[in-house]
């Protein structure tokens, strides 16, 4: 979801920016925007950033739920749905590092190059 020319970009304190100059343009607590509830699977990929296969397995799995809508049974995500999918991945990894800290020798995910 790269934003296109003109469009205005929400950055932490508040400040509210061109995404083509990257300009400042005034506050953002005087803008009400508003996202679209559900998202497609290519733009769940893009914030996850991984590949449509991958996301396409999380949803055909269970892992992020997800619903078929319209007649050709098209996949959408609902933003709350992969805001608490990416949080419990965060509370999966935090439980993973804490049960095989780093150092130990028993990392199944480094390289042994």
């Amino acid at each position: 979801m790269v934003p296109r020319s003109g469009a205005l970009l929400l950055l932490p304190g508040d400040a509210l920016w061109t995404a083509d100059t990257g300009a400042p343009v005034g506050d953002a607590r005087l803008l009400r925007v508003t996202a679209p509830r559900f998202l497609q699977l290519p733009d769940v990929a893009e914030i996850l950033n991984i590949s449509a296969a991958q996301t396409y397995a999380l949803v055909r799995s269970g892992e992020l739920p997800a619903i078929k809508i319209g007649g050709r049974g098209q996949w959408r995500v609902e933003r709350e749905e992969l805001e608490a999918y990416i949080q419990r991945a965060y509370a999966q990894t935090r439980e993973f590092v804490q049960t095989h800290p780093y150092g130990r020798g028993d990392d199944e995910d480094v390289p042994t190059d």
